[in-house]
This record gives structure tokens, C-alpha cells and sequence, in this order.
């Protein structure tokens, strides 16, 4: 699909107003926000997130004058949007994990994040863009994402966030090596002239490696997204607006981080179905091939009417239902079930 360009200067306008209001206004000078100011602004972000996806619906449904389509690319916005905020809360705690371990003051949180996010911006664009380019031009590589997927979120399912050890990681060493770092914060600058030299201090430290953090998820959640829409403008929309509020979910579940703990199995879950899902149109032509046309079953009259996309529509709303429904029983689960240091903590 092609949109119009004004629909693009909407969402970037949208953006910038956004982040101009978060950094001129709200977040002027270097705060430990509060639990009030972190629950307001939750919702203003998840608010302005569904106010563009009810833009999306209005839009596509004037412009191109079809109502199932409008509602279609609502609910590839709404899933896409949902699992990049759903990866984006998880690797959340691993930024906790950086923060603790480089012992950044909680004031100078919110400007590393800031700068973080800046730079995922861009980072995305320019993988969201190459990827959707390369699954034009060579649809076969949407099933090397869905083994990627399938493969990340049955590894997720036995690992733990506790494996992440920033002293050995090599972006640390790298930057160390070729950035002359100090070991000291100067409140909230990033570089320092000392000596007549100038170099960068441990807060710019701390933003490479989650730059770098971020970097890595995005390998994750942006094939994720794929496999529900390979359409440019709701792939990067839904997943820049999930990373916009990244700062203030991050401050909100730094006195949560544990108490969602099924979380990673729902996320591990939701991978594996996605690339499961990515690689059905593969199995349904092997299928197909090795049987014949109809495999003189049901299950191969299916199988041919699914790749005659048939089912199309079907397979959108059980992928919303599926991302939905395991989120959601992720966190009933966790406040049921409370992690078992919780409990102790309760009864002490």
C-alpha cells in the first residue's frame, strides 16, 4: 500500500509535538519522576497510541474508501503495537539490570533514556525500511525471520535475564577502547574537557551499551511485527509508538519488575507462535507439493485455500486474540501466583 504523504507528516508532526512536550515541559530539568506522574503519563502515551490508530482507521478508510481494509490496518497497528510494547517491557529489565550495575543516579535515568530512544528512532527506521525492502524483493527471507523467531522464543522459554553480564560484554570494551571513557558521572553530561582532552564520562558509558541494548531487541521484535503486516507505515508506526512511552513505563516498573515474572514465558509464547505462523505458508506449499493439490484430504483442501489467502482476515484476528490472551493471562497469573520472594517478603 501506498500512503499519502501527509499521512506521514501526521505521525511525525505527532512525534515531535510529543517529545517536545516531554523534554521542554514536562522533564526541563533532571527529576525522579513519582508514581503519580509515572501512572499520568502511561496512560497519556498508551492514550496518543490508540488516538492514531483511530486516525489510521479514519484515513485509510477516506482515502483509499474501504471500510474492511481501515479495520484490518487497525488491527495490525493494535497487535503490532502490543507486542513491541510487550518486548519493550521486558527488555526494560535489563536496562534496570545497566542502570544498578553502573550505578547511575536516578535523576540522570530519564536523559540516558531520552537520547536512547533518539537513537532507536532513527536505528528502526533504517531497519524497518531495509527489512520491508528485502521481503519485497526477496519473500523468502520472511521464513528465515520465522526461524529466527521460533528459535528466540524457545530459547526465552530457559533463559534468564540474570545471563546478561555487562562486565564481559564487548560493546563495554569496545567503547572503552576506542572512546577515552572516565569513571565518573559529571552530573548530566555526556562529554568533559580534562587535561585539555576531551572525553566522554561513564554517563555516555551507560548510553552506548543501552543503544547498543536496544539494538539487539529490535533484531527480536521488529521480524516479530512482520509476521503480522509487512506494510512500511504500520510496522514503524506501532513500533515507535510503543518505544515512546518506553521512559515512563521504565520508571513505572522499576517498582514492578518482578511481580509480572510470566511475563518472559508469555513473550516466549508469543514469539514462537509468530514464527510458527511465518512459516506455515513453507509447510502448506511443501505440503502441497509432496501430496498434490488437495492431498485428497480436508486438511490439503485447506492447506490451498490458505495460500490463496482465503483465510487471511481469520489469521489477523487469531494473531490479535493469541497476543491479547497471553498477555493478559501472563498478568493474572502473576498477581495470582506471586513470585515465591514476594510471599516471604509479605509474611515478614
Amino acid at each position: 500500500m501506498e500512503y499519502p504523504l501527509w499521512a506521514w507528516v501526521v505521525f511525525f508532526v505527532t512525534v515531535f509535538i510529543a517529545l517536545s512536550v516531554d523534554v521542554g515541559i514536562v522533564n526541563r530539568h533532571s527529576h525522579t519522576p513519582s508514581r503519580r506522574e509515572t501512572f499520568v503519563w502511561s496512560a497519556v502515551w498508551i492514550s496518543l497510541a490508540l488516538a492514531f490508530n483511530g486516525f489510521i482507521y479514519w484515513m485509510v478508510n477516506s482515502h483509499f474508501d474501504n471500510h474492511d481494509l481501515a479495520l484490518t490496518k487497525t488491527k495490525e497497528f493494535f497487535t503490532g503495537y502490543l507486542i513491541e510494547l510487550s518486548l519493550s517491557v521486558d527488555n526494560l529489565f535489563i536496562f534496570l539490570l545497566i542502570f544498578s550495575y553502573f550505578k547511575v543516579p536516578k535523576k540522570f535515568q530519564h536523559r540516558v533514556l531520552f537520547w536512547g530512544i533518539m537513537g532507536a528512532l532513527v536505528m528502526r527506521m533504517i531497519m524497518i525500511f531495509a527489512g520491508a525492502e528485502l521481503v519485497e524483493r526477496f519473500h523468502w527471507i520472511i521464513y528465515i525471520f520465522g526461524v529466527f523467531l521460533l528459535y528466540t522464543g524457545i530459547k526465552m522459554f530457559s533463559s534468564d535475564d540474570g545471563d546478561f553480564d555487562i562486565e564481559d560484554s564487548t560493546v563495554v570494551s569496545l567503547a572503552t577502547r576506542f572512546i577515552p571513557i572516565s569513571k565518573e558521572y559529571d552530573g548530566e553530561k555526556f562529554f568533559v574537557i580534562k587535561n585539555g582532552k576531551r572525553m566522554g564520562t561513564l554517563l555516555l558509558l551507560v548510553l552506548i551499551v543501552v543503544e547498543f541494548t536496544d539494538l539487539i531487541f529490535a533484531v527480536d521484535s521488529i521480524p516479530a511485527i512482520f509476521g503480522i503486516t509487512t506494510d512500511k507505515f504500520i510496522v514503524y508506526t506501532s513500533n515507535i509508538f510503543a518505544i515512546l512511552g518506553l521512559r515512563t513505563f521504565f520508571f513505572l516498573l522499576a517498582d514492578l519488575a518482578d511481580r509480572f515474572h510470566y511475563l518472559k514465558i508469555a513473550l516466549a509464547f508469543i514469539l514462537s507462535f509468530i514464527g510458527a505462523k511465518m512459516l506455515l505458508p513453507l509447510a502448506a506449499e511443501g505440503f502441497i507439493r509432496f501430496y498434490g493439490a488437495d492431498g485428497g484430504t480436508a486438511f490439503g483442501q485447506f492447506l490451498q485455500r490458505y495460500q490463496n489467502h482465503e483465510f487471511e482476515q481469520t489469521i489477523i484476528n487469531i494473531s490479535l486474540v493469541v497476543v491479547v490472551g497471553a498477555i493478559a493471562l501472563a498478568i493474572i497469573l502473576s498477581i495470582i501466583f506471586p513470585p515465591a520472594h514476594a510471599e516471604e517478603e509479605t509474611q515478614d
